[in-house]
């Protein structure tokens, strides 16, 4: 094989082994895939290998891991989750010079944990030996970089790349809001990273407005899914809608696309596709102002608006933002992008 993609099998993956299998030598590639919300949405063929929940399988996939990495000549880690696969990295020196880590961002920020016991100290400690030897780090956020530098000791070269093509621009007809109802999404996720109540608290004026909160609960943490759906429906009564069942790609994008307003307050870089999509459609999305992905848009000439400026409901629309969104994140810049690395 020449290239080994190594991913859980999460909802990127899946329009990923298929972009690879409509552009590039398919034969070439070889993924080995965990446990995930859309692993059973996999393609199957020779070349795949999904693992599922037996403990036969997951060994089986350890043991593939291991050999297929010192077989293929580049090895594509799919974010660097796995604490086996680190280990195995932290064991295999010789193997970090030919893998490439795709950055998601909640495999880079792990060094924000308020739990920070001797268990996960000495862990952070083996990835961060990993991630200083890494020979490639992927990702189009160059702020993610400059923080894997300063936090890791990252020495890597930088590949610029979208990633996923969940990504890049989508051309949407927009649905006529025939009601007059301000739609607002809230958040991408349960995630406690949304931080979804300080929101809240800024739309709460507006309650009594011709309004409707979206807030995306499919995945994440359910414990605090519970506290969200808890006070949305305290503040905005039937006009809070949680979302807690995970909607088709095309559905989602139907959802999107009646979106007025958009708040992303994570205090990392996370929720991309939905962003991306958003500013592309010339809706309004406020972002919080220190974070990495704020400095991507600010460097491309993107308005985005600052949550703590937040101060009212106007539905603005963005026309010069759909032009670049259009143009940096096109699906010839990213076929273009995902060449350098896998030939």
């Amino acid at each position: 094989m020449k290239v080994l993609h190594i991913s859980s099998g999460d909802k990127f993956i899946v329009p990923f082994v298929q972009l690879v299998k409509d552009n590039f030598k398919f034969d070439e590639h070889h993924f080995l895939i965990s446990e995930g919300i859309a692993a059973d949405k996999v393609m199957r063929a020779k070349n795949i290998f999904v693992s599922d929940s037996s403990l036969s399988s997951k060994l089986k996939r350890l043991l593939l891991t291991l050999i297929n990495m010192h077989r293929a000549e580049r090895v594509i880690i799919h974010g660097l989750f796995d604490k086996k696969l680190i280990y195995l990295l932290f064991l295999c020196p010789w193997l970090l010079k030919k893998c490439y880590w795709f950055i998601w961002g909640g495999d880079l920020y792990t060094f924000q944990s308020e739990f920070k016991t001797l268990k996960w100290k000495f862990n952070e400690f083996i990835k961060s030996t990993v991630i200083k030897q890494i020979g490639n780090l992927v990702t189009y956020v160059k702020g993610d970089i400059e923080i894997a530098k300063t936090v890791y000791s990252a020495r890597g070269k930088h590949h610029e790349c979208l990633m996923y093509t969940s990504n890049l621009y989508s051309e949407l007809k927009i649905l006529n809001n025939a009601e007059n109802t301000i739609h607002i999404q809230v958040g991408n996720s349960a995630d406690p990273s949304n931080n979804h109540l300080e929101v809240f608290e800024k739309l709460k004026p507006f309650a009594n407005e011709n309004i409707q909160v979206h807030v995306p609960l499919s995945y994440g943490n359910s414990k605090n899914a519970e506290k969200v759906i808890a006070e949305g429906t305290k503040l905005f009564g039937e006009k809070f809608n949680p979302m807690t069942e995970l909607l088709p790609f095309d559905d989602y994008l139907l959802f999107l696309s009646k979106v007025d307003i958009a708040f992303f307050n994570h205090n990392r870089q996370q929720a991309m596709g939905n962003i991306i999509t958003l500013l592309g459609l010339g809706k309004k999305v406020y972002m919080r102002e220190d974070t990495s992905h704020w400095e991507l848009f600010d460097s491309i000439g993107v308005d985005i608006f600052s949550v703590k400026k937040f101060g009212g409901l106007d539905k603005e629309q963005m026309i010069s933002n759909q032009r670049k969104i259009r143009q940096y994140f096109s699906k010839s810049n990213y076929l273009s992008q995902l060449e350098s690395i896998l030939n």
